[in-house]
């Protein structure tokens, strides 16, 4: 009799297991999804993160998750870093976004025409990296021939686009997914584009950066490359304010008769041909501009203050389009001034 209730008790004690077991493995721990943020640490035990997915509700047993990770040979495959999960996640679907690692991805749209220091900025911001590792990785000669950049620094190679990051992605591995994209953008049409003008790669980046700057406009830009490839091949400065600017330290947003003569490496009044690197981050098209410039004999061009420029061949015709759109714009601000 004693065997007998001691079996019976065996078999209840089991199959009260095996319920409990299958609530906990096979069932979400609520039918309604409530979502929680799992961090889970590098090298952490996944003992840890099943007390942790325990304490916020998304398993009912870290005991029975542990014997499913011991049993699909999981606990040390489990990824770094933020998780988005739910109550409505059965526990084999945890332990397969932890395995996979499918982390939360951050986006963040990096503009066309933005010098690095404002991609660091703009990359902080996002909380992708710190300005400062920015800055220190741009500059640095062996991470910038690592990335098979032949120039001194990343300043222009960062590319422009939309990109998507775990949280805690180290701010090398970000770059790299920048320049990564720029290599893509750089294809073998464009490179051979540039050596049959005679151009190296470095040339292409620091035009088309100038391009960027110059204007917003697609219709734009390959006559903004046409002017400068013809000022180029006929030994003229390119006088490109937005180089100037650049070679500015603190510039204070305005460009003196006093800063055009400024003697500084980036000074395109002062000194013939291309400046010595980019000074932006340039997008395709512009890229593509600098490789294609229009057949046409322009020199000269001037904004029109509505987001367009005037283009001239000649520096009369040029000389009466300032006067035009710069000059009595400016005689009129100056009539609205003192009428106040």
């Amino acid at each position: 009799m004693k065997e007998s209730l001691a079996v019976m008790g065996a078999f209840v004690l089991v199959g009260t297991m095996a319920a409990y077991g299958y609530r906990a493995l096979a069932l979400p721990s609520q039918t309604t999804a409530i979502h929680h943020i799992v961090e889970v640490p590098e090298g952490a035990a996944f003992k840890e993160v099943a007390n942790q997915l325990a304490q916020k509700g998304l398993i009912v047993s870290p005991f029975w998750f542990r014997v499913l990770g011991k049993v699909q040979d999981a606990e040390r495959k489990i990824q770094p870093g933020e998780y988005d999960l739910h109550t409505a996640m059965r526990p084999a679907e945890i332990l397969n976004a932890l395995v996979k690692g499918r982390v939360i991805q951050y986006s963040v749209t990096v503009p066309e025409g933005l010098t690095a220091q404002q991609i660091g900025k703009l990359l902080e911001e996002a909380r992708m990296a710190k300005q400062t590792d920015v800055a220190r990785l741009a500059a640095d000669a062996a991470f910038v021939k690592s990335l098979g950049v032949e120039a001194k620094t990343l300043e222009g190679y960062l590319f422009p686009d939309t990109y998507h990051f775990p949280r805690r992605t180290k701010p090398e591995d970000v770059l790299r997914a920048m320049v990564h994209r720029f290599k893509e953008a750089y294809t073998p049409e464009l490179r051979a584009k540039a050596a049959a003008l005679g151009m190296m790669e470095r040339h292409v980046v620091t035009l088309a950066s100038i391009i960027e700057k110059e204007t917003g406009r697609d219709d734009e830009r390959t006559l903004i490359s046409a002017v400068f490839h013809n000022r180029l091949r006929k030994r003229v400065p390119l006088q490109s304010d937005p180089t100037v600017i650049y070679g500015i330290r603190n510039f204070s947003g305005n460009l003196t008769r006093a800063d055009l003569s400024r003697r500084t490496p980036f000074n395109t009044y002062t000194r013939l041909g291309l400046p010595p690197g980019p000074i932006a981050s340039p997008g395709l098209r512009s890229l593509q501009a600098a490789v294609n410039p229009s057949p046409v004999k322009y020199l000269y061009f001037v904004s029109k203050n509505d987001g367009s420029h005037h283009f001239s061949v000649t520096l009369e015709e040029h000389n009466r389009a300032v006067h035009r759109y710069q000059k009595k714009r400016g005689a009129r601000r100056a009539a609205a001034r003192k009428a106040a």
